[in-house]
């Protein structure tokens, strides 16, 4: 393995690492911030500046020196789709030329486009970010699969860790990751593998928006290859050249901003007239002719154009997330963002969709929507009580979020960030319509936010959400007994959606009380109660006679 490989296969390692520990690592983000064209089109669509956009800015201000050596060495889109090119790549490579779209003038109009679209104030980056969409990749498709035979490794290996007597792996249990639009993201990256087979790094070389910024900035880096007078033209380097950055007529000549520095021509020489330095140390070398297709300035003010144009017919027409004054309820009645989550639009606009906050939730909680904030929002993420609830003591989507969109917060702030309100359908509760006893939202409420009534004409007390106590965190909904459809479920109302974390004063202004029970411990669901509570605050329930859970009545079926 060359030294090259060495490089992309560390990169690869800390960036698979820093996924999968969350937030249990400081800058889990830091690949996500890298990326010039994730942290550039978020800055101008959200209109903000931060100093986390900081690595962004070196990596571009490194294509000055070194051209596109963060493509060829670091960048873990690339290494990825090395992999895949040398696995699924034909045993001799057919001269199949893509189709006429595709010409390396296309990841500069892509990234004019993107900009277009963001000064509008819509971001579509999160269709061609390079570490938007590899992070979403190896976060909702690779890493379930990888807790998938985990899960099947400790059924395989049962009998040798109890012939061991190894109970720490006997009775080691993997709750199983599911995300949605996990299937899409499975299509979208066999496409980009499949790309393969018109050239190598066919991403690279013709859509990567990331890749269009710093070719606009590395069009004659300090270090670049030189090629001396003993070059024979045997051809041998453009052959080799993995992003066609070396014309086959002209083997001196070069297009720098093609150029990631991989150095495979320079092995390929036989006469080692290649070498990557200082400009002026050797000859001087002919630059390359232009490519196929040399869009110009007016070609990039077309796309910008489009982008802008775009961006206006989808917050017309096609979003389901209205503005502040926007009139009618379009807003989806059970869409729930993160807890620190900006305001819509703001939320969107800085979003990038990579999936490091879902990777990063405990519960997993957190999926990725469809249209249910229209167009401009998919792939964003949302809370789903039906799949989990979210933990109140938890901040790890804030931690990781590279953009802002997620607010970070302290533990005193979080207990305060209200996601929505719990809502009782009385047609469908055990307690109100089938008149039988049930208590579990009650039981499993962090917030004592629920409380039971007595009702004249009913057997048993019935529910009622008090709604100023009620943090929108799921517990109820996840665990309410009624299947198919909760009884009592989630909605966005009165959600605390901030620009900056000052959730407690906002919320103590609006009157809400939200505190959590026994604050002495961590919630335990499985025992419905918190270590340490006080048996006056929260008295534990009474041991059933029939053997039936907490809070149901025997004649319940």
């Amino acid at each position: 393995m060359g030294f090259r490989r060495w490089i992309q296969a560390v990169c690869l390692v800390i960036f698979l690492l820093l996924l999968a520990t969350g937030d249990r690592l400081i800058n889990a983000d830091l690949f996500s911030r890298m990326d010039p064209a994730l942290t550039g089109i978020a800055a101008i669509a959200g209109r903000v500046l931060a100093w986390a956009f900081l690595p962004a800015l070196i990596v571009a201000l490194s294509a000055l020196f070194m051209g596109r050596a963060f493509c060829g060495y670091i960048c873990p889109m690339g290494t990825t789709i090395d992999a895949t090119d040398a696995a699924i790549k034909p045993k001799k490579r057919q001269k199949n030329p893509p189709p006429k779209i595709f010409q390396p003038g296309l990841k500069t109009i892509i990234v004019f486009f993107l900009a277009g679209a963001a000064a509008a104030g819509v971001s579509f980056v999160f269709w061609a970010s390079p570490l938007s969409l590899i992070t979403r990749f190896y976060a909702t498709v690779i890493y379930p699969v990888v807790w998938l035979l985990a899960d099947l490794g400790i059924l395989l290996f049962y009998p040798v860790f109890d012939r061991l007597d190894i109970r720490s792996m006997m009775f080691l249990e993997i709750e199983p990751r599911r995300f949605a639009a996990n299937f899409f993201v499975f299509l979208l990256f066999a496409a980009i593998f499949a790309a393969a087979r018109y050239s190598p790094r066919f991403w690279c070389r013709y859509i990567c928006p990331a890749g269009g910024i710093l070719a606009l900035l590395s069009k004659r880096p300090l270090i670049r290859r030189q090629v001396d007078e003993t070059c024979d033209q045997c051809g041998k380097c453009a052959e080799k050249c993995p992003m066609g950055a070396i014309p086959e007529t002209d083997a001196v000549a070069c297009r720098h901003e093609e150029c990631i520095a991989c150095k495979t021509c320079e092995a390929s020489c036989h006469n080692n007239a290649i070498r990557f330095s200082l400009s002026g140390e050797t000859p001087p070398p002919r630059e390359a002719p232009e490519g196929p297709v040399s869009p110009g300035r007016r070609r990039f003010l077309v796309s910008g154009i489009a982008g802008a144009g775009t961006a206006a017919v989808g917050m017309t027409g096609l979003m389901a997330v209205p503005s502040a004054d926007a009139e009618g309820r379009v807003l989806a009645p059970r869409l729930i963002r993160p807890p620190g989550a900006l305001p819509d639009p703001a939320f969107l606009q800085l979003c990038v969709r990579c999936g490091q906050c879902m990777a990063a939730c405990p519960t997993n909680t957190l999926q990725a929507t469809w249209f249910a904030a229209g167009v401009t929002g998919m792939f964003s993420p949302a809370v789903t009580p039906a799949r989990n609830y979210c933990d109140p003591h938890c901040r790890a989507c804030g931690n990781v979020c590279p953009t802002g969109a997620i607010l970070k917060m302290s533990p005193a702030q979080r207990v305060w960030a209200k996601t929505g309100t719990a809502v009782i359908y009385r047609q469908r509760c055990i307690a109100w319509e089938y008149e039988k006893s049930c208590m579990v939202c009650d039981e499993v409420c962090p917030y004592e936010a629920v409380e039971f009534e007595e009702k004249e004409d009913l057997p048993y007390p019935v529910p009622r959400v008090i709604e100023d106590r009620c943090a929108g965190c799921g517990y109820c909904e996840h665990y309410c007994p009624v299947e198919n459809d909760a009884a009592i479920v989630v909605t966005p109302m009165n959600a605390l959606r901030l620009h900056r974390p000052a959730y407690r004063e906002e919320g103590e202004m609006r009157g809400y009380d939200l505190s959590l029970r026994a604050d002495a411990g961590e919630f335990d669901p499985d025992e419905l109660t918190y270590p340490g509570a006080q048996p006056d605050a929260y008295p534990p329930p009474e041991d059933p006679e029939d053997g039936m859970a907490p809070g149901f009545d025997a004649g319940y079926n």
